[in-house]
């Protein structure tokens, strides 16, 4: 596994199991086009920009290219990396048909040309020490996972910090690694409650 400080921004599901294999990094996804729609997570891409970096991972096709302009015009600040694959064509394994342009997505790509994408992207000069050190127990222990009122509470924490609300647990978790640590959380966990869920971190 190589560590990667960034996080790694692609386009579905499979192209972050795919890079998950291969990476030992915070993976995130646009859900396709859904990326335009939904300004809490360009704005919590942007927090990731500036805090630990941000490596964009998009297919090499038209639609790809799409996303990867739309986030170079919206993610201006900070440090943000593209990693580029190769035109490579044929369908992946899972898949009845290849794509409309017959190009092969990160999902299908064999492991030593990502690599080579994110050596070129730069991102692997950028460091590898992480904030966080926040981990399961310490969601439980703040009452934010695994008890009858943990959903509630994880809203409330989510709207505190300017967080999208449809972070799951897991995500939440790695978000959080990302932009904070456990001695800032339990102070913004404690700072929630005082204010009724309302102050940011």
């Amino acid at each position: 596994m190589i560590r990667l400080e960034p996080v790694i921004l692609v386009e579905g599901k499979y192209d972050k199991i795919k890079l998950s294999q291969i990476f030992d990094a915070t993976i995130l996804t646009t859900d396709g086009f859904g990326i335009f729609k939904q300004k809490d997570k360009v704005a919590l891409l942007r927090r990731l920009a500036a805090a630990r970096g941000l490596l964009v991972f998009t297919d090499s096709d038209g639609a790809g290219f799409v996303i990867r302009n739309f986030l170079k015009g919206a993610l201006t600040e900070g440090r943000v990396y593209h990693a580029y694959i190769p035109d490579l064509y044929g369908k992946e394994k899972r898949k009845a048909k290849g794509s409309k342009e017959g190009k092969l997505g990160v999902e299908g790509v064999p492991d030593e040309v990502l690599i080579r994408a994110v050596e070129q992207s730069g991102a692997l000069q950028c460091g590898t020490t992480k904030k966080g050190g926040i981990t399961k127990a310490d969601l439980y222990e703040m009452g934010l996972s695994g008890g009858a009122d943990s959903a509630r509470k994880r809203r409330r924490l989510l709207q505190a910090l300017n967080l999208p609300q449809h972070l799951s647990p897991n995500a939440l978790l790695d978000v959080l690694n990302c932009i904070t640590d456990t001695d800032a959380l339990w102070a913004a966990v404690r700072k929630m409650e005082e204010n009724n869920g309302t102050e940011a971190l």
